[in-house]
């Protein structure tokens, strides 16, 4: 199977320099409008989709991005590897402003978002005890030292609703939860990738210390933007070196990611909806 790295670009992170041919495509899906058109070309002999997050312009919200919509075209355009991009806040004195975690665990407070391809008539159930990929995550993080980027490996990620920032009572809860960094685009993310059999590396850029540290006060907006920039620099980088550490040859996920929903569904063939089945052609297909 040939490599396929798709990369949605999250705050700060609207474009990709350099690609080999590259051009915007529209991708229709059933689920709806992606977050925008799909920037497709080759990157270091490799081919790549890159997919704004919150669309060029920052037009969605966290809670109104079309998550269904984006892993199902990148799912769609023959994406095998998604390495996601996003702005945090950190819970952790070590996990500076321009660091980069490898998120490897995930606490969902998310609520008004659609979080799985799956439902009436067509029940699935697909593990999330790993909701990344080591093998990917490993091979970010390699690529973000490589760029000279500060990289933690392994951190867990709060997903909170937004659009607001915490609470200092939330930001002091989440910590003594255990958890390291706080964003709002992680969840439903990482769980329609596993239910789409795609390999998901989470790359969790650090602004701020979220409203905990004694320090820091309050988050600013204005603090945020101006850390994003340069981390914007440092995630092109990264981007830029993984296609050498990947490889254009594609062997079966030793993690399982590709094959996640061979024991998933749930509902007997015989009573499967087929308006839900004709719409989980590109997610599912492999299975149904």
């Amino acid at each position: 199977m040939q490599t396929m790295i798709g990369v949605i670009g999250g705050s700060g992170v609207y474009d990709i320099a350099g690609l080999e041919g590259a051009s915007w495509v529209k991708v229709k899906t059933p689920w709806g409008a992606p977050s925008d058109e799909v920037l497709v070309g080759r990157l270091g002999g490799l081919p790549i989709a890159f997919l704004p997050r919150h669309g060029r312009g920052h037009v969605h919200s966290p809670s109104s991005v079309p998550y269904r919509a984006n892993i199902d075209a990148l799912k769609r355009l023959g994406v095998t590897d998604v390495v996601a991009v996003s702005a945090c806040g950190s819970f952790r004195e070590s996990y500076a402003p321009g660091d980069f975690v490898l998120v490897d665990q995930y606490i969902d407070r998310t609520f008004a978002r659609e979080k799985s391809f799956f439902g009436p008539g067509c029940v699935a159930h697909v593990s999330l005890a790993h909701p990344t990929c080591p093998r990917l995550s490993a091979h970010c993080a390699a690529a973000g030292r490589a760029a000279g980027v500060t990289v933690h490996d392994g951190g867990t990620y709060l997903a909170m609703e937004g659009p607001q920032f915490s609470t200092l009572a939330e930001s002091r809860l989440y910590r003594s939860w255990g958890c390291d960094v706080i964003g709002m685009t992680g969840m439903p993310e990482a769980k329609l990738a596993r239910e789409a059999e795609l390999c998901y590396a989470s790359v969790a850029m650090v602004t701020d210390y979220d409203s905990w540290h004694p320090d820091h006060g309050a988050v600013d907006i204005t603090q945020i933007v101006a850390t994003l920039g340069a981390n914007a620099a440092n995630a092109r980088a990264l981007i830029t070196a993984l296609p050498a550490l990947l490889g254009a040859s594609r062997a079966p996920c030793p993690h399982g990611c590709d094959r996640a929903l061979d024991h998933a569904l749930i509902t007997a063939p015989a009573a499967r909806d087929a308006s839900l089945l004709a719409k989980l052609d590109a997610v599912a297909g492999r299975v149904l």
